[in-house]
């Protein structure tokens, strides 16, 4: 056999064995996220690596800056597994309606909806003074990207859509904004931080807004996956809408 002929056979091998190793990453969290496969030739030294089109970066976020209401948010699915989500938002001429599509029969996800709904009623004033409740309709579709069951931790990014769709300004480029927040503005801590930080970078991610309360959990996220991202810390629910939409 020729050089090239075992060449193509070990690609195809180690193809195949890589494959596996995705689908435990998805299923197995952080146990098999640091996967690569290559081999040296031995005449250049040179390493070669062998990729899968599934084994992440599959753009789920994209590069750049999204329309005002667009938000993507990283959470746990109905399912259990960790999926990426997007909010896309509509403001409409109206008297302070509030209407969700995508959400299906799913009760925790509406609570949590409006959850955010009745925060920035309460709270508008004190984000900007240019939003309006009164005189506007929001509308916000709810999109599961990985087909893994809708998150109920929708309050935060539902917050950030509408403020951005009032306020005609995007959320900062390839950001995942991660944590929820209670009625009252409560931050609460990411569960399982280091699987959604791996779930961020195979989504496309580069920006991660994080609540300041995970900052402790840090230290079970190993070093080059924290290294991959510009994490950006909040510590309160006006504070997050403010840095994810780049205001200082």
């Amino acid at each position: 056999f020729t050089k090239e002929q075992l060449e193509e056979i070990l690609r195809f091998a180690l193809e195949m064995r890589r494959r596996v190793k995705e689908q435990l990453k998805k299923l197995g969290g952080m146990e098999f996220y640091d996967v690569n496969f290559s081999y040296i030739d031995n005449e250049s030294f040179e390493e070669k690596y062998v990729t899968v089109p599934e084994q992440g970066g599959g753009k789920l976020i994209p590069d750049g800056i999204c329309n005002p209401g667009q938000v993507y948010t990283i959470a746990q699915g109905r399912s259990g597994m960790i999926g990426a989500f997007r909010l896309e938002s509509q403001m409409l001429p109206g008297n302070g309606k509030f209407q969700r599509t995508g959400l299906g029969s799913d009760r925790e996800a509406k609570e949590a909806t409006d959850t955010a709904f009745n925060f920035l009623k309460a709270n508008c004033r004190r984000i900007s003074g240019n939003i309006s409740i009164t005189t506007n309709d929001f509308i916000i579709n709810y999109q599961d990207l990985q087909g893994l069951g809708l998150t109920s931790n929708l309050a935060l990014p539902s917050l950030v859509a509408m403020c951005s769709i009032a306020l005609g300004k995007p959320v900062v480029s390839s950001c995942a904004i991660l944590g929820e927040i209670s009625i009252a503005g409560t931050m609460q801590k990411v569960n399982n931080l280091a699987d959604t930080l791996q779930v961020c970078l195979d989504s496309g991610a580069k920006k991660v807004l994080l609540p300041l309360t995970s900052a402790a959990d840090l230290g079970t996220v190993p070093a080059e996956l924290i290294g991959a991202f510009s994490l950006i810390f909040y510590n309160s629910a006006e504070d997050a809408v403010f840095k994810a939409l780049g205001v200082e």
